[in-house]
């Protein structure tokens, strides 16, 4: 039987394959002995003795699932003389059985039993003979602990290997909400622009046919921002909102912004105090990102309305207000259902520690209010750039 044979034979084979290949080698040695001893004659007792011998060794057949049993039978088939399968049994006992003080509580005086001390009239001889018994079950320690030592390693590994598939699927969605807010925020925020100033040419415009391409064009922008709205909604998820921009200012600029809103049509005022605040580029991104999605949504659900955009910023905190009036012209956007630009703003601006509100005032216009720290501690310096871009 070749060794690749050996390492494809399943336990119980193995036990099998031992007790019978035990048992007739040692049948094969008894007739051996007694067919030179047949002129000499063999007591009956003798014949039990081979008998009990036999039947010690095939009891290994059972070693994996009743070794204690197997043991305390070979213990007992050895007060007449010592069974050679013994030694196989506290194996199997050391091996097999958990608990450890129950195994030493069952193999030594299994054997002391075994090394028969009725027979010995010295010490020494009487604990060479127990060491017999007592070796291989210390055998069958050390080949438990190590066996559980690799198992304890291969799960270790196993679970190191699905932590890795975790981080790697978290920076996959993280990786996609990136790109979800991005879309959110600066596609949406162009597309909407595009519309406002086809529907402000298409009221201008005295030619049928060109008004006709220009409300084609109004109507295809706003099927591509619902579009895109849906698509930023599969891609976000409920709690990681985030933007593919890494490269981050550190003062707040607002003109460009504020002009391209004013061309679409939209009267907006900045009222900046002070200048344009300087502050940790996570700050600034954020603060860019709430006037965007408020001059968006001002473009999307109250067009004709004045919009004023106020910053101030002291005592180490910079407020940022977009107040726009009610609306005073027709829709030229419209969206089934509500989006979630201003969820995103609130967990964008939750991760710097900041505050925002945002709700209808008493004339029916719309306020967003954002109060944001001028600067992250040292200690957040590295999540907050990496989380700048979430919503």
């Amino acid at each position: 039987m070749t060794s690749r044979s050996l390492t494809r034979m399943t336990p119980e084979t193995f036990d099998r394959v031992l007790a019978v290949g035990l048992t007739v080698l040692l049948a094969v040695v008894l007739g051996v002995a007694g067919w030179n001893d047949r002129h000499e004659g063999i007591a009956a007792t003798e014949y039990l003795k081979g008998v009990a011998q036999l039947v010690a060794c095939m009891s290994l057949w059972f070693r994996r699932r009743r070794a204690v049993a197997v043991a305390v039978f070979c213990t007992l088939l050895s007060i007449p003389e010592q069974v050679i399968a013994l030694p196989f049994a506290t194996y199997a006992v050391a091996l097999f059985v958990e608990d450890r003080r129950r195994v030493f509580a069952i193999v030594v005086p299994i054997s002391i039993v075994w090394a028969r001390p009725w027979d010995y009239t010295t010490t020494g001889d009487l604990i060479a003979t127990a060491l017999l018994a007592l070796a291989p079950a210390l055998y069958g320690l050390y080949t438990a602990s190590r066996r559980r030592l690799i198992a304890a390693l291969a799960e270790r590994a196993e679970r190191a290997e699905r932590e890795q598939e975790l981080r790697s699927e978290q920076a996959r969605s993280e990786e996609r909400a990136r790109l979800a807010g991005e879309m959110h925020d600066v596609v949406t925020h162009r597309v909407s622009l595009m519309v406002l100033q086809a529907g402000a040419l298409r009221t201008r415009t005295s030619d049928d046919e060109t008004r006709e391409g220009l409300e084609d064009l109004r109507l295809v922008g706003c099927q591509a921002l619902e579009e895109l709205r849906n698509l930023v909604t599969i891609l976000r998820t409920e709690d990681r909102f985030g933007s593919a921009r890494t490269a981050e200012p550190t003062e707040l600029d607002l003109s460009r912004l504020v002009a391209e809103s004013r061309a679409a049509g939209v009267a907006v005022e900045l009222d900046v105090v002070d200048g344009p605040p300087v502050a940790s580029p996570v700050v600034v991104r954020t603060a860019y990102r709430i006037v965007q999605e408020s001059l968006t949504n001002v473009h999307k659900h109250a067009p004709g309305a004045r919009v004023d955009v106020r910053v101030r910023h002291a005592d180490g905190w910079l407020r940022v207000t977009v107040l726009n009036t009610a609306p005073t012209g027709p829709y030229e956007i419209s969206f089934a259902g509500e989006g979630t630009g201003l969820t995103g703003l609130r967990q964008r601006v939750e991760m710097v520690d900041g505050a925002l509100r945002a709700g209808p005032t008493g004339d029916g216009g719309f306020e967003v209010a954002a109060d944001l720290p001028l600067g992250l501690p040292a200690g957040e310096a590295a999540t907050g750039a990496a989380a700048a871009g979430a919503k």
